[in-house]
């Protein structure tokens, strides 16, 4: 009497910042034995989440792009989600295994969360962790994020000024967020707490686009949403 047959097994993998030599030796070998590779991807034009490991992609394996708006009022697209899910789902209950890509890491702010959250009770899912854009930045930067008994937050730059303030005055370190379009309203008030001198600016770290300049050399306008700034309030974490 023949088994139940095999189901397909889902993983999530971090697949790092930009550099596509940092992704782990896992996600590397579970990206060759996968059956179907999906990641996200605009409306229109290509992911970055694939340009990272298409270096590495088998020749012949199926792609499933999940075509989102990148916009902040309209994310998540549950819809896209849903549809993504079902799409997956059924492929794993085909018995095939299904790798999803995850610029960075999946459960730091990562996309895959939306598809663990409607497959993961009827499905076997793994999370592989990823290089993500925090350690990348302290690591380009040359600045340790915190060290010994330091409070460090991460703050994403589209809450209010008032809130980033109140929650700044209570870490020792921080870092900043989805800087993007926020960057001169997040730049007067790190001026206007006395904490500029202390804060470093890098944008779409282990890119080859990749740039570090001071915070007073930055473009009003020209900080994209790949952007980050550290803070320490000692100005390095080691003093």
């Amino acid at each position: 009497m023949s088994g139940r047959p095999r189901r397909g097994k889902l993983w999530g993998l971090g697949v790092g910042p930009g550099d596509p030599e940092l992704i782990t030796l896992k996600a590397l070998r579970l990206l060759r034995a996968a059956d179907i590779v999906a990641y996200p991807a605009p409306e229109t034009g290509d992911s970055l989440a694939r340009a990272i490991v298409a270096e590495y992609l088998p020749e012949g394996i199926e792609e499933y792009a999940i075509r989102m708006p990148m916009v902040v009022e309209r994310f998540p697209a549950q819809e896209v989600y849903d549809a993504a899910a079902a799409d997956l789902g059924a492929a794993l209950d085909a018995g095939r295994d299904v790798a999803v890509l995850c610029e960075g890491d999946p459960f730091f702010y990562g996309s895959f969360m939306y598809l663990f959250g409607r497959l993961a009770e009827r499905h076997s899912v793994e999370v592989i962790p990823g290089v993500s854009s925090l350690t990348a930045c302290a690591a380009r930067l040359g600045s340790p994020l915190a060290a010994r008994n330091d409070t460090l937050a991460v703050l994403p730059a589209p809450l209010d000024d008032a809130v980033l303030e109140a929650r700044l005055r209570l870490v020792d370190a921080a870092v900043l967020i989805k800087v993007g379009r926020h960057f001169g309203r997040i730049r007067a008030l790190l001026n206007r707490m006395g904490l500029a001198d202390r804060a470093r600016y890098v944008e779409r770290a282990t890119m080859a686009t990749e740039r570090v300049l001071p915070l007073d050399a930055v473009a009003e306008d020209g900080a994209p949403y790949f952007s980050t700034i550290l803070i320490h309030s000692r100005g390095e974490a080691w003093t």
